[in-house]
């Protein structure tokens, strides 16, 4: 066989693929980042800011507003976020379009964790003083909520005053807190896995002192994972959700035993009944 026949034959074996020479691509842009610097915390913290589609700084249009503390692009922001689009969708609708605000972290353990006398309680629950180098901040961390990142998201991105914090494991310790003591900051607490074994149970000791006065409009979504897994995380969950019931007075309280799931994996899912639970029916089905 010639050299001209063998590649005749090639080229029918083989046939050049030919791509495309004017595709284009461009940015999948989902949120924005920007650095605020806290006079509060004495730092800058990254916050990552989802905006509905549509969003239009123009307009005349407010926006209720979704607060996640673990809300770095490597934690929580991006699933969470998701689950907000997916949900706010028109051919679904279940709540009404919302911004998302994910707060990264730099030392969680030292922000989420309420000031104790000594650690002795942590080695009860299997750690080590070792590994809180630094702890107590969360009065620091809700200033900061309050008077800084709060006002600063309805003034630059137009959300108003109905607004949601997601917590779980020591985010939900803070978010706990944040109901006990400044309930008003949120009217919806979805509170995942929380660590309430911190300070020995101290939050949940003292809740009855807190929780008298309210004006029924908030709603608590409170969730636990697989028992068999950590038993006293699964007890101090009950234990949040029969605390509210007993001594809360104008509460919305939704109970979530999550049997499949574990520590690592329960807060997507719980996210997603949290929002079934504060909005039961979507748009269409009203």
């Amino acid at each position: 066989m010639s050299l001209r026949k063998f590649m005749v034959l090639l080229g029918l074996m083989f046939p050049v693929l030919v791509f495309p020479q004017t595709a284009e691509s461009k940015p999948l842009v989902f949120g924005v980042t920007q650095k605020i610097q806290s006079a509060h915390l004495g730092e800058t913290r990254t916050i990552n800011i989802y905006l509905p589609e549509d969003y239009n700084p123009k307009d005349t249009l407010t926006y209720s507003v979704i607060y996640i503390p673990d809300g770095g692009v490597e934690e929580d922001f991006f699933h969470l976020a998701g689950i907000v689009r997916y949900n706010t969708q028109p051919w679904i609708a279940r709540f009404p379009r919302s911004i998302v605000v994910g707060i990264e972290n730099t030392n969680r353990k030292r922000d989420f964790t309420h000031t104790v006398d000594n650690l002795d309680f942590v080695e009860k629950v299997g750690f080590k003083k070792s590994q809180f180098p630094a702890y107590g901040g969360s009065e620091k961390y809700i200033a900061f909520l309050e008077k800084e990142l709060l006002p600063y998201i309805r003034a630059q991105y137009k959300g108003n005053a109905h607004a949601t914090l997601i917590g779980e494991s020591m985010a939900g310790l803070l978010a706990t807190e944040i109901l006990f003591k400044h309930r008003d900051l949120f009217d919806q607490y979805i509170i995942i896995a929380p660590s309430l074994w911190w300070g020995d149970r101290a939050l949940l000791q003292q809740a009855p002192q807190w929780l008298k006065s309210g004006d029924g409009r908030t709603k608590v979504y409170v969730a636990a994972c697989n028992k068999d897994e950590d038993q006293g995380m699964y007890d101090v969950a009950v234990a949040l959700k029969e605390t509210l019931q007993k001594n809360g007075t104008g509460f919305g309280i939704y109970f979530d035993y999550l049997p499949d799931e574990i520590h690592s994996t329960v807060i997507h899912q719980a996210v997603y009944n949290a929002f079934r639970a504060f909005y039961p029916k979507t748009i269409y089905q009203k």
